[in-house]
C-alpha cells in the first residue's frame, strides 16, 4: 500500500500528531516524511506535497488528503478492522462531536500553551482564557468517560480518533503544569503509555530544530 503521511516538526506540530496517530494505530503500512516548519525552504517543500500548503498531508497513490480530520476519516475507512470510530452509532456521533470541538475550539489554550514536548514550563501560559479552556477540556473528558468510557482507558473506552485529537492537549497539560482532576490524570497517563505516542515523543525529543516562537 503506497501510503505516505507528511508531517511537521514532531516536537511542535499538534495537527500532525493527530493525523499521524490515526495512521499509526490503523495498522496499515506507511511511510512518513518530516518537513521542519519555518525554515527558508519549508513553504516550497510542503507545497510539493500539500495543496493547502500546510501539514499534515496524506498521500495514497495519486490521492492527496490535506486536513487532519479528513485524514483520520479516510484512514478509518481504509482500515475498518482498526475500529478507529466506535461501532455504536450514538457513541460514534459523540466521538465525532468531540473531534470537531477540538478541531475548531479552545483557541486560547492553543495560543498560550503551544505544543512543545521537549519543554517544561509549569505556570507559563496560564492566562485566564487558557485555563478556562483547560477546565472545559477536562469537563468534556469527564463527561465522555462517565457516559462512554466503561470499555477501556480512553475517552470512549477503546482508543478512537477522539483520542488522536486530544493527544496534543495531553502534552500541553504536561509541559505547562496544568492542574488535573483525577479523571484527566488517568486519561493523560493512558495516552502517554500508548506505544505509538511514545514513538512520536521519542522522535520529537531527538529533533535538531528549534523554533523560537514555540520555545
Amino acid at each position: 500500500m503506497d501510503l505516505e503521511i507528511i508531517v511537521g516538526n514532531k516536537n511542535y506540530s499538534s495537527w500532525s500528531l493527530r493525523a499521524w496517530l490515526a495512521v499509526a494505530r490503523s495498522g496499515l503500512p506507511f511511510r512518513e516524511t518530516v518537513i521542519p516548519m519555518f525554515q527558508d525552504d519549508s513553504a516550497r517543500a510542503i507545497a510539493r506535497h500539500s495543496p493547502s500548503g500546510k501539514v499534515p498531508c496524506l498521500r495514497h497513490g495519486d490521492l492527496v488528503v490535506w486536513d487532519s480530520l479528513a485524514i483520520c476519516e479516510y484512514v478509518a475507512e481504509l482500515a475498518p478492522e482498526a475500529q478507529l470510530w466506535p461501532a455504536d452509532r450514538a457513541a460514534r456521533a459523540v466521538a465525532r462531536s468531540a473531534c470537531a470541538e477540538m478541531h475548531t475550539g479552545f483557541a486560547a489554550m492553543r495560543n498560550d500553551m503551544t505544543m512543545n514536548l521537549r519543554a517544561s514550563k509549569p505556570g507559563v501560559g496560564h492566562s485566564p482564557a487558557a485555563l478556562a479552556d483547560a477546565a472545559a477540556v477536562q469537563a468534556r473528558w469527564r463527561q465522555l468517560r462517565e457516559r462512554h468510557g466503561a470499555g477501556g482507558e480512553f475517552l470512549l473506552g477503546a482508543f478512537t480518533i477522539a483520542d488522536c485529537f486530544y493527544a496534543p492537549v495531553v502534552t500541553r497539560f504536561q509541559t505547562y503544569g496544568v492542574e488535573l482532576d483525577p479523571v484527566a490524570r488517568r486519561y493523560c497517563e493512558a495516552v502517554a503509555a500508548l506505544p505509538e505516542f511514545q514513538r512520536w515523543r521519542a522522535a520529537a525529543l531527538e529533533e535538531p530544530w528549534r523554533i523560537a516562537h514555540y520555545e
